[in-house]
């Protein structure tokens, strides 16, 4: 339980932090917490995709050693593991929410702009919210509230606030 706590909290610092770089390697350091939290609660799916989502950032992280192309492949190799995960543990059409809030977090964290970093946190906590709302995890549904809650306040000061 205690690795949910600290995986949450990382994301919701990920979410405040201006610099694409350092907010990567914050999520990184998320995606690791996650892992470990599946790993003990037995969920080994989510355990396999927190290390891909690891690899992921980690990759995003040092976008410019990589050429365009292979930047380009990245994100589709992302996309395609995204997708393959929904077919293998389909559950009905409630498995596009979270495959849906993958996908527009995977191009979101591929891009450089890190206001589209933090609109990825609204769409992936109301995706994930009413994903996990439906399985009556309230635990997750109240963290997936504070990132929507924390996302809406870091576009406002980081975003809005900025142009005014």
């Amino acid at each position: 339980m205690i690795f949910s706590f600290f995986a949450f909290g990382a994301l919701f610092i990920s979410m405040g932090i201006k610099d694409r770089k350092k907010s990567l390697l914050v999520q990184s350091i998320n995606c690791l917490f996650e892992a470990m939290y599946d790993f003990l609660i037995s969920a080994y799916t989510g355990a396999f995709l927190s290390i891909i989502n690891f690899v992921r950032s980690f990759l995003f992280l040092y976008k410019e050693k990589y050429s365009k192309r292979r930047y380009l492949f990245f994100l589709f190799f992302f996309w395609g593991i995204i997708l393959c995960n929904c077919f293998l543990t389909w559950e009905g059409f409630l498995s596009f929410l979270p495959t849906i809030a993958s996908m527009i977090r995977v191009y979101c964290l591929w891009q450089e702009d890190m206001k589209l970093v933090r609109i990825s946190g609204v769409t992936t906590s109301i995706l994930y919210g009413l994903y996990f709302y439906s399985y009556h995890s309230l635990s997750f549904v109240y963290g997936y509230f504070i990132l929507f809650l924390v996302s809406i306040t870091s576009i406002y000061l980081h975003d809005i606030q900025k142009r005014g």
